[in-house]
């Protein structure tokens, strides 16, 4: 087994992230497999420095220990970028100018939950500072009857295993490649995944859509579909999840206090 734990600098880590690094690292060790830490920073206008500095500090504290070097995302933007060639190649992507609220007027004039291109709205010729959508037309195309039989593992807490087919049209034409870091999330992580020989991706359960357009990249560019796991989740006296945008308690706050790990432990592996 080999599977990561992947958090984002865009603030401190909170308590929920204890129990995903708990959930992965200790998936690893059972199994007597390896665990890899990979920030996840592309977003350079939320990421910062101080915020990595912390993850470190964070999970040795909690008492994680991970192989070197570290991968961070933000060294290897071109990498990604070099991923979007053979979709636009295909034709399985398209430049998009619009705005959000543009999309939104489109979507609420279409009636549709989420953007998917008119068919009859010709492509923009400048490409220039446009993002790329997905087409969800053209993959449906491109795959045929592979399209529909989308196929995945999924692995519940107690180890069973079950088939599940992915949906990725629910979500529109999702964004590959954002107009201002030129890639999205969709495909750093699924080439991650695949540069790293990650089998298994355990994660929480609130990024468990995100497996339908993964698995559907996996299949356009040939690479082999990681078993999943989506764990629960760490909830607020509010009964919603814990958030770095909403100022959720930081670990960061929690080591600097004098608390100790076994009172994280304590609080958030608790059933």
């Amino acid at each position: 087994m080999i599977t990561r734990f992947a958090p984002s600098p865009t603030g401190y880590l909170h308590w929920g992230h204890a129990r995903a690094a708990f959930e992965a690292f200790n998936a690893a060790r059972r199994e007597s497999g390896q665990c890899l830490l990979r920030i996840e920073d592309i977003d350079h206008t939320r990421c910062r420095p101080h915020f990595t500095d912390a993850i470190y500090q964070d999970l040795t504290w909690l008492g994680f220990h991970w192989p070197k070097p570290v991968r961070l995302q933000s060294q290897h933007i071109n990498a990604y970028k070099d991923i979007l060639m053979p979709l636009k190649i295909q034709g399985l992507i398209y430049p998009c100018h619009k705005t959000r609220a543009e999309v939104a007027a489109d979507n609420a004039r279409r009636d549709l939950a989420h953007y998917v291109k008119d068919l009859n709205e010709p492509y923009p010729k400048h490409t220039a500072g446009a993002a790329w959508r997905l087409s969800i037309a053209a993959c449906r195309d491109h795959l045929g009857e592979g399209f529909d039989n989308l196929n995945y593992i999924e692995q519940d807490k107690d180890g069973g295993l079950k088939t599940c087919t992915a949906n990725p049209a629910q979500f529109g034409d999702v964004i590959l490649a954002r107009k201002d870091i030129g890639v999205s999330y969709h495909i750093a992580v699924t080439h991650d995944d695949y540069l790293q020989g990650i089998t298994h991706v355990i994660r929480g359960e609130d990024l468990k859509a995100q497996t339908d357009i993964h698995v559907l990249l996996q299949k356009l560019l040939g690479w082999p579909v990681p078993i999943y796991h989506h764990h629960g989740l760490v909830m607020g006296a509010d009964g919603k999840k814990l958030a770095k945008a909403h100022h959720d308690p930081s670990l960061k706050a929690a080591r600097e206090s004098g608390m100790t790990p076994e009172q994280i432990w304590a609080s958030v592996l608790t059933p």
